[in-house]
């Protein structure tokens, strides 16, 4: 287990008082952990310092313009990869009942393909199969830290440093973004964009490669297959 994932959680939520707070303990997380090299530690670093040290009510602001205005920097995975279908809710449902087999419950406002709550997920297991999980949904995390590269955000760290951890995914390599890049200063478009309609639980007619392998990788019986396989 790493506690590194639980400040990329932490790095990715909103920010609020707690989160600044224990900001100045994520540089002494991540050097213990040792996951990453010195330079993305730095990177994160300057991440780290403005959220310990600006003033709250404009990080929130920057948080919010970035991730919350624009859907094209969700932080909801599977909506890059199916967008409000219904295919992504059937995702979602399975997603949920797995993190409740491995004892993580989630709150009511909360959707299971929300990043930070994924990334919570993953300091829960040992390193390698976080690894390996995170590699699943890695062409979402490159779109992200691309668009972020654009905009000249800080955050684009985060996700540079996230890649840096996984591995190389065929079914991520072969899925599509489906949801283009988009300006997030054009309100118009982002007017557009929030028309569509809600997401619905429920089964889909297609299923999700990404989606699949991540909740194959985290099913009890995959792990007891592998390990008889291993025996």
């Amino acid at each position: 287990m790493a506690r590194t994932f639980r400040v990329f959680a932490a790095l990715l939520s909103y920010p609020t008082e707690e989160i600044q707070t224990a900001a100045p303990l994520f540089r002494e997380v991540l050097a213990e952990d040792g996951l990453l090299p010195d330079r993305q530690q730095t990177r994160l670093g300057h991440l780290i310092d403005q959220i310990a040290t600006r003033d709250l009510y404009d990080l929130q602001e920057r948080y919010v313009q970035l991730f919350d205005r624009s859907k094209s920097l969700s932080l909801h995975l599977f909506e890059h990869v199916h967008g409000e279908s219904r295919d992504r809710g059937q995702a979602m449902v399975d997603l949920q009942n797995l993190y409740q087999q491995h004892g993580l419950e989630i709150a009511a406002r909360e959707l299971p393909d929300f990043l930070p709550l994924f990334l919570e997920f993953l300091s829960t297991l040992p390193v390698n199969e976080a690894c390996e999980l995170l590699s699943e949904p890695g062409h979402v995390l490159a779109a992200l830290r691309d668009r972020l590269r654009k905009r000249k955000s800080i955050y684009s760290a985060v996700f540079a440093a996230l890649q840096s951890l996984t591995a190389d995914s065929p079914a991520a390599s072969k899925a599509d973004i489906h949801t283009p890049d988009d300006d997030p200063d054009d309100l118009e478009a982002l007017d557009r964009a929030w028309e569509d309609e809600p997401v619905t639980f429920g089964p889909g007619e297609q299923s999700c490669p990404v989606a699949d392998q991540m909740v194959q990788r985290m099913s009890p019986t995959a792990k007891t297959a592998s390990k008889t396989q291993g025996a």
